[in-house]
């Protein structure tokens, strides 16, 4: 069992054994209570709330008490030791789209954010994501991960390949073959690497499997998944054999030095993405994004706003859940890290519609985005699972690609011994 599943097991013993109302804590609650002097939000990685906090403190006069955690997965695994303890949850937490579902086995842990004057803010599948089968809405969707392709004009004209943006999302127009083909032509006149590592492109390629990990009546299916193995072999081949891959872990520090020192050429970027790029890569030129993704369209990531029950201000909560999730405040978290909004309205504005990035060579992010948006035909069945069976097989890409310590087979192996041990 691999150290993520030992983590979820043992985490979910710890909610089973809560027992109880969970929801008798809302009576806890600050409903007809004067408003806190402050509030606590956990999020993860970059959300762009960092001024929207301070804009909010200006108008309340309630601080805001900001815990951000490096990782997503770092957030869930603090999140559900907080639920199964029945405290030390903050009063707003940020919940990732691969480990939504999971909380909703526990929804009655979270408040109910239904609320008419919110009704119809979002994509209708960013919505229907949240709602729980009591038909309980337990999330605000905050951004959602429509993927472009960021790449190294600069590199790209090193090693022979067109640096125009539009002349790129033509060369790579097409599936993952034509993707590593390209980075075949690419290493072979450079000495970067055409991506940074293959748990990367590993995010791009199951988010287009309309059925990866589990079955909709429940079974794993992940081990016998043909479409799973495939994508496995086909992406192990590229990277190792074929030497595409910097072998590099998403989120490590060599991963975030390798920005600047051209370490790779090509990455997958959903919205959030950019701003991740930007702040590693400070300082660099080349950057630029394409409007084209391998495969057609893929949504990657995306997240939401909950309200724990356990906590003393779950009214004030919600009103900050709210506020931080309207249109306008979506617009500023785009502006600010190309978070790229979850909500109607924002979508069809002009200052998404219109909006460059100086850092990409003023690439008009906001109309790629949105034509990423509306290319993503698939949205992956995501059971309670999904996010374990995920790090897993992640897990299995980085013994092979970045540690070096198995190869393909072997690796595999260990992950059917992993998803085994899940049933």
């Amino acid at each position: 069992m691999s150290q993520a599943v030992a983590l979820g097991a043992a985490a979910t013993l710890a909610l089973s054994a809560c027992g109880g109302d969970a929801g008798a804590d809302s009576e806890n609650g600050d409903s007809e209570a004067e408003a806190p002097d402050s509030l606590s939000v956990t999020t993860f990685n970059e959300f762009g709330y960092e001024e929207l906090f301070e804009e909010y403190e200006e108008q309340t006069g309630i601080s805001i008490e900001h815990n951000k955690v490096d990782t997503a997965e770092n957030a869930r695994d603090s999140l559900r030791n907080s639920l199964g303890a029945g405290s030390g949850a903050s009063d707003i937490e940020a919940v990732e789209l691969d480990w939504l579902v999971e909380f909703m086995q526990y929804s009655d842990r979270f408040e109910d954010l239904a609320d008419p004057e919110v009704e119809g803010r979002w994509l209708d599948w960013k919505y229907e994501d949240a709602v729980d089968e009591e038909g309980r809405q337990i999330g605000y969707g905050t951004d959602i991960g429509p993927q472009a392709l960021c790449y190294r004009a600069d590199l790209f004209e090193e090693a022979g390949l067109p640096t125009d943006r539009e002349e790129v999302a033509e060369l790579l127009d097409g599936d993952w073959g034509n993707y590593f083909d390209t980075g075949r032509e690419f290493v072979a006149e450079s000495e970067s690497a055409w991506y940074s590592g293959s748990d990367n492109v590993w995010q791009g390629m199951i988010n287009q499997v309309e059925v990866p990990f589990e079955s909709e009546d429940g079974e794993i299916i992940a081990d016998t998944n043909p479409d799973v193995k495939d994508l496995y072999d086909e992406l192990l081949e590229a990277s190792v054999e074929d030497e595409l891959s910097a072998g590099l872990s998403q989120w490590s520090g060599d991963w975030s030095d390798a920005f600047q020192r051209d370490g790779f050429a090509t990455m997958l970027c959903p919205g959030w993405m950019l701003g991740v790029v930007e702040g590693n890569a400070d300082g660099v030129d080349g950057w630029d994004v394409a409007d084209v993704f391998p495969g057609g369209g893929g949504n990657w990531g995306g997240s939401y706003l909950t309200v724990p029950t356990q906590g003393e201000n779950v009214e004030a909560a919600k009103d900050l859940a709210a506020w931080l999730t309207a249109p306008e405040q979506q617009i500023k978290a785009f502006e600010a890290i190309g978070a790229f909004p979850s909500t109607v309205e924002a979508l069809e504005s002009e200052e998404i519609q219109s909006a460059t990035d100086e850092f990409f060579n003023d690439a008009p992010v906001g109309e790629i985005l949105a034509n990423r948006a509306e290319a993503i035909e698939v949205q992956p069945f995501k059971g309670p699972n999904y996010l374990l069976i995920n790090v897993a097989i992640q897990d299995a890409l980085n013994r092979v690609d970045v540690d070096g310590i198995d190869d393909a087979d072997e690796s595999w192996d260990k992950f059917v011994n992993d998803v085994e041990a899940m049933k």
